[in-house]
């Protein structure tokens, strides 16, 4: 039996007909919405950390919208970050999830005092729960060490907050781990840190390192090649010792046959007279 192939879906078709003309429906893209330097500092980070980390193969958001209710765009939420794991990654508006690959199956929030969306947290909860997040993370960078992060996981349909310690715990999604670790010289982030302690990095602290790393190199070429420039110098003035060496030995030895040519000659006058 062939296969069915199907052709690229059609927006309309002449010989389609509707009862009524359609009532568009606007799924906002923007929205005002304060943010402070230190939300945005730890919310950028952790967007290019991720994006970086998981490559073009996955999709990656930082405070689009995120709707999954077609007929209601009240239904919806911008999480700080958010991945939708397996959709290779582009430039998006929002992010509808009928229209682009699904529910992202991990949704983190940042937590700021006087700022956000207006929405209260236990209305989130019950929004991300309507959403169908497989992991959700709450991070407050300002909370006592210990108490900076939250998470929820959907067990059995249900969005169950799971026991975390020392602000470290796994992130199931991308079976990682969430480490509460500075991103800067005064600032503290969410980070993710495999099973062997490493940090994973984000494309600025790579490329930071490369360079550091090609400093490093250049610096050991350079002594290195000031090492070998020393070693030539060195073995240049112990020639000019060996030769300088042999020149006062050749004197040396001269003025010695020299004295005894003068002692035999004067021993054979001596004989003579």
């Amino acid at each position: 039996m062939t296969q069915l192939r199907l052709p690229p879906p059609l927006i309309q078709r002449a010989e389609v007909r509707h009862l009524r003309p359609p009532s568009p429906i606007h799924f906002p893209e923007v929205a005002e919405v304060p943010e402070g330097k230190r939300h945005l500092e730890v919310r950028t980070f952790l967007y290019r950390l991720l994006r970086f980390a998981l490559g073009p193969g996955h999709s990656v958001g930082s405070d689009q919208f995120v709707y999954w209710n077609a007929r209601d765009p009240r239904r919806c939420l911008s999480p700080d970050v958010f991945v939708k794991r397996d959709v290779p990654d582009r430039f998006f508006g929002s992010w509808k999830t009928w229209r682009q690959g699904g529910v992202p199956e991990l949704a983190v929030e940042i937590i700021s005092p006087n700022e956000g969306d207006g929405i209260a947290w236990d209305e989130k909860l019950t929004r991300y729960h309507e959403l169908g997040v497989q992991e959700l993370v709450r991070f407050d960078p300002e909370a006592t060490p210990g108490a900076r992060v939250r998470a929820w996981d959907r067990v059995r349909g249900d969005l169950v907050e799971r026991w975390i310690v020392e602000d470290r715990t796994p992130c199931l999604t991308l079976g990682l781990n969430w480490a509460v670790q500075p991103i800067g010289d005064e600032l503290v982030g969410l980070r993710l840190v495999d099973d062997d302690g490493h940090l994973l990095e984000s494309s600025d602290e790579a490329q930071a390192r490369g360079r550091a790393e090609e400093a490093r190199a250049r610096e050991g070429a350079e002594r290195a090649r000031a090492e070998e420039a020393r070693a030539r110098e060195e073995a240049e003035r112990a020639r000019a010792e060996a030769a300088r060496a042999r020149e006062e030995a050749e004197r040396a030895r001269a003025a010695t046959e020299a004295r005894v040519r003068e002692l035999e000659a004067e021993l054979a006058k001596r004989s003579r007279g």
